[in-house]
């Protein structure tokens, strides 16, 4: 009897828990009671180990949601980033960016420069932080936006505000420059960089000098300018001047 009863109370307990929605605790229930008993915790400290248990693997789970609706490329984090191989970059400001107070303030982030330099990788690793604060993100090249937002041109526009590229509260949209865009998509570029002016923050990353710009907005110098002024207000620029990683790669297979 005396082996019954506890097996009992700990089963009422998970079914009590499972209907509470706290089903992680339930699950870790008899081990934790176990630990509990042998180590003759506090009634307050088992209660906090037993929060604890579900408060991590709820976040665990929101963080594995969030980076497969984000559609972030995998593996590129801030740990991973040889910043000594791009001495040129200040680690420190990316550090810094990394808190996510540039997307409380609702700024901007620009990492401009050659192929193969990092650009993509740290604009994916800061998404990937982003996420771990508890910021919604959602990762685009600059290609595969466009063909979205076409898509998106006859919804109505109270649904239109419902887009991850419009709500989400960071917007992560790589390799700006590399083709010209026609008027319909440069149109379409500056109206969503508009809307997101001082209501979300953006990362972009391109190969192209502020000078280029209005190459890339289909030779429109007046839109070019326009999307600048907001675009770099409240931005945050990196011009990365180093040597490619993909070229790096490529020597060392060489001399193998």
């Amino acid at each position: 009897m005396s082996t019954k009863k506890p097996r009992l109370e700990i089963d009422r307990t998970c079914e009590t828990l499972h209907r509470l929605g706290l089903d992680f605790a339930a699950d870790a229930l008899t081990d934790l009671v176990t630990q509990a008993v042998k180590e003759e915790t506090a009634p307050l400290r088992f209660l906090d180990q037993v929060l604890e248990v579900e408060r991590s693997h709820r976040e665990e789970r929101r963080v594995r949601t969030s980076l497969r609706l984000s559609s972030l490329p995998t593996g590129l984090t801030l740990d991973g980033f040889d910043f000594g191989f791009q001495p040129g970059i200040d680690k420190k400001r990316i550090e810094t960016l990394a808190t996510g107070n540039y997307i409380r303030e609702k700024e901007t982030v620009l990492f401009q420069g050659p192929p193969g330099v990092g650009k993509t990788h740290l604009a994916v690793a800061l998404g990937i932080k982003a996420i771990q604060s508890g910021f919604s993100v959602g990762y685009y090249r600059l290609d595969d936006l466009l063909h979205v937002m076409k898509k998106d041109r006859e919804v109505p526009p109270r649904r239109i505000k419902g887009k991850k590229y419009l709500k989400n509260s960071l917007l992560i949209i790589d390799e700006v420059g590399f083709e010209q865009l026609d008027r319909l998509e440069a149109s379409l570029f500056f109206r969503l960089i508009s809307w997101r002016y001082e209501k979300g923050s953006t990362i972009l990353t391109t190969n192209k000098a502020i000078k280029d710009w209005p190459e890339i907005m289909a030779g429109d110098e007046v839109m070019a300018t326009a999307l600048l002024d907001r675009l770099l207000h409240h931005c945050h620029v990196f011009n990365i001047k180093g040597r490619s990683y993909r070229m790096r790669s490529m020597d060392r297979n060489l001399s193998a």
